[in-house]
């Protein structure tokens, strides 16, 4: 198996009609299973006047109602405990237990059958062999192994692999290095604030520069850091490593992946799962490139708490090629753009929080972190932007000034208040980071 590109070579290259046609069919299962198992997804299909036999190809499937986050926090918490009447398992078949980590809302409880559980490593098999993944690896996994299921299933997918994992949970930071240069660990896997993190903590508290640690890849999620030009190019430079975005979510599964192509997208792991994506204002579901809409997702094969055309909010498009690695997967054209729940109107102009991200990143002597706050003055929205001066770069503030304000207009079309701090001075995010503020809801 070493020698070929993918993990599961027949479906990865599998031509798009039959790839299709193996999509509609697990669609139909996992849409009975639903209706059968579980009373939840009974009322919302009867509500809605369809039955798995009305589902017989891509046009039905557009027809089957949409789930929100808001609606599985609704039924959790009832019988049976805690899951509420999505389950469609008796609860002596659970045996993991995730929840989302809260950041929009109240925090959603996913189950998972051991049959689930086996489903996550493979989705992540596909991920970590494409990214070059191979038994030789000894990955270093450098998070709080908790409820949240970030990097759980990466480390049972890298195990799938064959690979050597240390799982570096309750280390501290400085903790963590020492051992990755104890051991010699060859890959890493976190979220893009914590890699950027780990090499600052490197550099200037330990006298250690993270490109000599000897890891040649990067595999990140949580945050669409690894997708922005600006900060992938940052956490490769740091520490000499190639560096792999994937997006997924507690609950919807590892539906996506970036290759060693590094195609400026991420494929669909669309042997696992079903993506439509539909134009917000419209509901129009989008079929070519060029056209940004919120991802509609399936998960065709998880079976205790099905995901059926579950509304992520994550903004994405089709990208225009199919992927030089010769994979018949669809790729997302530069990963996830942001959440529509993220994208806000200021003065009259959408804003994406990652736009600001790619300008702070892209400019040489500013630092990792940034934070933006969004408020009103009076009648008008004002937006604060706090970055941090680079080491060395102090007497440079007034031309970074410039520089960023320039670029911000260029990239955004809106203007900004600029704070600049002394490096170290902003917080710090081990997680997923929480840096744009809006304060115009408070009031």
């Amino acid at each position: 198996m070493e020698t070929t590109p993918y993990w599961n070579p027949l479906v990865e290259t599998l031509a798009r009609e039959k790839l299709q046609t193996l999509q509609v069919r697990k669609f139909k299962r996992i849409f009975t299973w639903a209706y059968e198992h579980s009373k939840f997804h009974r009322r919302l299909y009867d509500q809605a006047g369809i039955t798995p036999e009305d589902v017989r190809g891509m046009a039905d499937i557009r027809k089957v109602p949409q789930v929100e986050k808001a609606m599985m926090r609704d039924v959790q918490r009832k019988a049976p405990f805690p899951y509420g009447d999505a389950l469609c398992v008796s609860l002596d078949e659970v045996t993991e237990f995730r929840q989302t980590s809260g950041t929009t809302g109240q925090a959603v409880y996913q189950a998972d059958t051991w049959q689930d559980w086996e489903w996550w490593a493979e989705c992540w098999a596909y991920i970590l062999w494409a990214q070059g993944y191979r038994p030789s690896d000894r990955v270093f996994i450098p998070f709080g192994y908790n409820v949240f299921v970030a990097f759980w299933a990466g480390h049972y997918g890298a195990e799938k692999l064959g690979c050597e994992v240390v799982p570096g949970g309750v280390l501290d930071t400085q903790a963590r290095i020492l051992k990755i240069q104890e051991l010699k660990a060859t890959a890493l896997m976190a979220t893009p604030t914590y890699i950027l993190g780990m090499a600052d903590t490197a550099r200037k508290k330990m006298g250690i520069d993270p490109a000599t640690l000897g890891i040649a890849r990067i595999t990140c999620a949580g945050e669409p850091g690894a997708s922005i030009p600006g900060t992938k190019a940052r956490m490769e430079a740091a520490w000499n490593a190639r560096v792999y975005d994937h997006a997924g979510a507690t609950e919807i599964g590892a539906w996506s992946y970036e290759c060693t192509a590094q195609p400026g997208g991420l494929h669909v792991n669309e042997a696992f799962f079903l993506v439509e994506i539909e134009d917000p204002d419209t509901g129009e579901i989008i079929e070519n490139p060029g056209r940004q809409g919120k991802m509609i997702i399936t998960a065709l094969d998880r079976m205790a708490q099905p995901c059926i055309r579950f509304d992520s909010k994550d903004l994405i498009e089709w990208a225009p090629e199919a992927c030089v690695c010769g994979r018949s997967f669809r790729l997302i054209q530069g990963g996830v753009k942001g959440r529509t729940d993220d994208i806000t109107k200021v003065k009259g102009v959408l804003l994406s929080p990652g736009a600001i991200e790619e300008v702070v990143r892209s400019i040489d002597g500013l630092g990792n972190e940034f934070e933006v706050i969004v408020d009103k003055l009076g009648d008008m929205d004002q937006i604060l932007l706090k970055v941090e001066l680079s080491p060395g770069y102090e007497d440079q503030a007034g031309r970074l000034q410039d520089n960023l304000i320039e670029q911000l207009r260029l990239k955004t079309n809106l203007g900004y208040q600029l704070e600049f701090h002394e490096y170290g001075k902003l917080p710090r995010y081990e997680v997923k980071a929480r840096r744009f503020k809006d304060l115009r809801k408070k009031h």
